[in-house]
């Protein structure tokens, strides 16, 4: 086996060091979403069953409102409630009530998932790109076989990135059959 070119090491290097830094993008971007929800929603329960959220002392929050410009649904807890409750304070400083809003796109559908996870896209193409010219430079076997084993790892990264994305509906965020026409109309429900 001939000895490898140090540009094919460092290209192979380099390439899988930016494909693992689009995983942790993508990794610290979702754990990101992941407590700033849980931020917002500390201490209260979701009731699937019902579509409400029960703050620690007994009060629904209902839905109020369902935003599709801002893929939101709001929920809110009666203000006579809230006004005269002894958290208030550490709860909220609206006189309206309690807000809680709950995005309806899941992390990678959302418009926070899909930048975060077309940058790290970004990153494993750019990896693929050094890992190419690394191999356009250098054509002895080891070489093409450090750099192809380099190409397939960054490949699978980004495979694993791209299967979210591809699985969003055509016409995101608005089904196909809803394409056609004007954009939905928002529905309000009060409860």
């Amino acid at each position: 086996m001939s000895e490898l070119a140090p540009e094919s090491l460092m290209a192979a290097g380099y390439g899988l060091f930016l494909a693992l830094c689009a995983l942790g993008l993508d990794a610290l971007a979702r754990l990101s979403n992941r407590r700033s929800e849980r931020y917002r929603t500390a201490g209260f329960t979701y009731m699937e069953s019902v579509d409400a959220w029960e703050c620690p002392e007994g009060e629904r929050l209902h839905r109020v409102e369902t935003d599709l410009d801002m893929r939101l649904v709001r929920y809110r807890a009666r203000a006579l409630v809230c006004n005269s409750c002894r958290l208030k304070d550490a709860c909220t400083d609206s006189d309206s009530g309690r807000e809680i809003a709950r995005a309806l796109d899941s992390w990678p559908h959302s418009e926070a998932g899909r930048f975060h996870r077309g940058i790290a896209l970004a990153m494993v193409g750019f990896a693929l790109l050094v890992i190419l010219a690394g191999a356009g430079l250098n054509h002895a076997g080891g070489d093409l076989a450090v750099l192809g084993a380099a190409a397939v790892a960054s490949t699978a990264i980004g495979l694993f990135l791209l299967a979210d994305l591809r699985s969003t509906p055509s016409g995101f965020p608005w089904p196909e059959a809803e394409r056609s026409g004007a954009r939905p109309a928002p529905r309000e429900l009060r409860g």
